[in-house]
C-alpha cells in the first residue's frame, strides 16, 4: 500500500510502536523511515494527537492498526491526515465469522462482571474480542510477568500480547516519549476468551485471577 501510494526514499511514516514490528518493516522496506507515535490507553491504537505532535515536514503517512478487536478512532485519525495532507492506511485483523463473535463477546461480558484485581477491557465501539486483554496495575512489569506465571501455574493459558514495543528494539531504538506505549506493554496480559471455552473454564479463569489479588498491591 505504501509503495502503491508512492510513499519511499525521503519521507516518514507514522506508525505505533505497541504491537508487532512488521509494520515498521513494512515502512522501511519501501525506503521511508518510520517514526512512533503514542497509543490511546483505552483502544491501544494510535492515538490522534499522539500523531498531530509528532507530524513533520517529512510525515508521508500514518499506518493506523486496529488492535486485539477494538477499532481505532479513524474518523480523527483522519482528520489529522486531512489538516497535514497525509495518506491514512489502516491495518485491519482478520474478521471472524458472527456467531464466534457472538460467543466471544458473551464470554468477555461473564469475565467483565466476575474478574476483581484487574482492569477489564472497554467494550465500545464493537469490540469483536480477537484478544481479551486485560492490565494489572501495581509496580510495573513484574507484577504482570508474576501474575501470568501464577495463572500458568494454575493451568490458566495466558500471554503478553506485547512483550517489547518495537521502539526498544536495537534495530528501531529511538529516544521518543511513548508513556501509554511503556505502560501498556508492562502491564498488559491476555485472558483465554475463544469461543470453544466451556463455562467451567471460564470459571477457572476467574478463580484463579481473583485469587491473586494480593499481588496487586503497591509497593511501599
Amino acid at each position: 500500500m505504501l509503495r502503491s501510494a508512492g510513499v519511499g526514499a525521503g519521507d516518514e511514516v507514522v506508525v505505533p510502536a505497541f504491537g508487532n514490528v512488521e509494520v515498521a518493516e513494512a515502512v522501511v522496506l519501501a525506503g521511508a523511515v518510520p517514526v512512533f507515535a503514542d497509543i490511546d490507553p483505552v483502544t491501544y491504537c494510535l492515538d490522534a494527537a499522539a500523531v498531530d505532535a509528532v507530524v513533520g515536514p517529512r510525515t508521508a503517512a500514518v499506518v493506523v492498526v486496529h488492535r486485539f478487536g477494538r477499532t481505532a478512532d479513524v474518523p480523527r485519525l483522519r482528520a489529522v491526515g486531512r489538516r497535514h495532507g497525509l495518506l491514512v492506511l489502516e491495518q485491519g485483523e482478520c474478521e471472524a465469522p458472527y456467531d464466534e463473535v457472538a460467543q466471544r463477546r458473551q464470554r468477555a461480558a461473564y469475565l467483565d462482571a466476575k474478574l476483581k484485581g484487574v482492569l477489564v477491557p472497554d467494550g465500545g465501539d464493537g469490540h469483536t474480542y480477537q484478544q481479551y486483554v486485560v492490565r494489572v496495575p501495581g509496580n510495573g512489569r513484574p507484577d504482570r510477568d508474576a501474575f501470568a506465571w501464577a495463572l500458568r501455574s494454575r493451568g490458566v493459558e495466558c500471554r503478553v500480547p506485547v512483550k517489547t514495543p518495537v521502539h526498544r528494539l536495537p534495530e528501531y531504538r529511538r529516544c521518543v516519549s511513548l508513556p501509554e506505549t511503556e505502560r501498556a506493554a508492562d502491564e498488559t496480559l491476555a485472558l483465554p476468551v475463544d469461543a470453544s471455552l466451556t463455562k467451567r473454564e471460564l470459571q477457572r479463569v476467574v478463580a484463579a485471577c481473583n485469587a491473586l489479588g494480593g499481588l496487586l498491591q503497591p509497593a511501599f
